[in-house]
Order: C-alpha cells, then sequence, then structure tokens
C-alpha cells in the first residue's frame, strides 16, 4: 500500500527567485523549471492509438498534456511559437522516448488563417484527430485600465478566444464520434483580479463557448469539457503574467499555500481525452489549490 502525500509539501514550496522573461518565456530558463511530469507522469494506456493536437504544448500545462498524453499511448501535435522552439525539441524527444510520433508546427494562433494550416497539418501528419486539447494562452498583467492598450486587448481575445472558434471549426469536419474537445479556462473566469481586465474576461468567454459548444456537439457524439487551472507555475506568470513583485510569494495564498505545477494538471486532461470520462460534457474541472469557483 502506497502511503498518501501531504499536498501542502507535495511539490516546490519556498519562495521563488524573482526573474523575469521576455514573453512568450522560455521554460528551460526559469529557476525552478516547472514539473511538468517528465519524470514522474507514468502511464497505463488510457488513450492507445488517439491523435492529438495540443495547443501550448511546448511548456507549462500544455508539455504536462502532451507527455501524458503520450506515454497513455498517443501520437501528438503541438503547437508553439516560434521563439519557444527550444522547449518544444525538448518536448519533442520525450514523446518520442515512449515510441509515439511528435509532429511540432511553430505558429501564431492570433492568425485565422495559420489555426486551419494547423489542424489540417495536424490531421495529415498523425494521420486523423480525435482529442484537441487548446491550452495556449496569453496572459500580461496591467494595473491601470488607462494604461492597457487596444493591441494587447485585441492580441488577448485572439489568442485566448478567437482562437478557438478558428481551431474548433476546422477540425470538426475531422472529428469522429467519440471525439473530445478540451479547451483551458482558469479561475479567473470566476474571481477576476483587477490587474487581468483582459485575461479574465477572455477567460470568461471561455466558459460560456465550452459550454454552449457541449450541448451544439452532443448530438454529434463529440464532448466538450474545460479545466479551469488556479496559480499553476509556468512561463505565463514569469513573461508579465504576475508583477514582478509577486512572483516570489507566487501561489502561497491559495489554501494548499503553494504554486501547483503543471504535472499536477495532467491526469484531468487525460481523463477527459479518454473514454473514463463517456458522460462529461459541458463540465468545467477546477486545479485550483482549493480557490473555490464561484
Amino acid at each position: 500500500m502506497t502511503n498518501p502525500k501531504n499536498p501542502l509539501d507535495l511539490y516546490y514550496t519556498e519562495e521563488f527567485p524573482k526573474q523575469y522573461q521576455e514573453p512568450p518565456g522560455v521554460q528551460a530558463k526559469m529557476n525552478p523549471q516547472p514539473d511538468c511530469g517528465e519524470t514522474s507522469y507514468k502511464g497505463s494506456g488510457k488513450l492507445k492509438n488517439r491523435k492529438i493536437l495540443v495547443t501550448g504544448g511546448d511548456s507549462g500545462i500544455g508539455r504536462a498534456a502532451a507527455i501524458a498524453y503520450a506515454r497513455e499511448g498517443a501520437d501528438v501535435a503541438i503547437n508553439y511559437l516560434p521563439e519557444e522552439q527550444e522547449d518544444a525539441d525538448e518536448v519533442q524527444k520525450l514523446v518520442e522516448a515512449e515510441g509515439r510520433k511528435a509532429v511540432l508546427i511553430p505558429g501564431d494562433l492570433s492568425d485565422e488563417s495559420f489555426c486551419k494550416e494547423l489542424v489540417d497539418k495536424a490531421y495529415n501528419e498523425l494521420d486523423g484527430l480525435d482529442v484537441l486539447a487548446l491550452v495556449a494562452g496569453k496572459q500580461q498583467a496591467v494595473d491601470d485600465i488607462m494604461e492597457l492598450s487596444t493591441e494587447q486587448l485585441r492580441k488577448t481575445f485572439e489568442v485566448n478566444v478567437f482562437s478557438l472558434y478558428w481551431v474548433v471549426k476546422a477540425a470538426l469536419p475531422y472529428l469522429p464520434k467519440g471525439s473530445s474537445i478540451i479547451t483551458t479556462t482558469s479561475v479567473q473566469g470566476y474571481n477576476p483580479s483587477p490587474n487581468l481586465l483582459d485575461y479574465a474576461p477572455s477567460k470568461f468567454a471561455i466558459n460560456g463557448f465550452t459550454r454552449g459548444l457541449a450541448k451544439q456537439l452532443a448530438s454529434k457524439g463529440i464532448r466538450v469539457n474545460s479545466v479551469a487551472p488556479g496559480p499553476i507555475w509556468t512561463a505565463l506568470q514569469i513573461t508579465g503574467g504576475q508583477p514582478s513583485e509577486a512572483i516570489p510569494t507566487f501561489g502561497q495564498q491559495a489554501p494548499l499555500k503553494r504554486a501547483g505545477q503543471p504535472v499536477e494538471l495532467s491526469s484531468i486532461y487525460v481523463f477527459l481525452a479518454s473514454d473514463e470520462s463517456s458522460y462529461v460534457t459541458a463540465q468545467i474541472y477546477g486545479i485550483t489549490g482549493g480557490i473555490e469557483l464561484a
């Protein structure tokens, strides 16, 4: 029998060193590097031969999902920005180490034409497509609405919201019955921070998109659900997603008194992609360290 582990000290609990990278950032240069399950996630064949597209799959939560999918037996196409190539190359090696196919597709999700190219390439290179794990997001903290530029507002919604429409519309002709679409919202979609006046509303929009799309696609045998992370240690945080002065104590305000690690979301992305969640649609799963989704 395995003894239970105390969630309060299961992962990194110290203060984070103050750090900043220009967005989108590279996980390989973070201190400490997020735990995406590179050495800890163990698969059990839950997704054997599935074909999965993961956006934001080079680092953070998307990376954790991609690693878990490969270890559960899936082939994976990974989208990321060209500046994140170093991280994407590492994920490719991890996926291929499991004997699975890894397709790297760099490009900007704020470009509608690229979103279609992304889906077409994923489908063709993987020889099929039956799961969309839409994880990529843009987050930049701005303290004063007067300083929130129209350019940032537009880009945040293009990446976080519009790309979901574009990717799903491109993918639907390919997705068979039994497919799964997984979006990524946030605790910010329920309890918005005052310095995230573009990011938080974009996550509210994802909540509505997910639940509405789930009802629309249920009759087609396609399930749609979402994951709502709380304070998770990813490159999003150290590239302006949090003010620099907030980095050392990031996550410590959660009831579990620490930031979460991306690997702690792996199992829910696997569950929602697998047939184990066959009666689950239009749901949002919070992985928040105890912060309520209300």
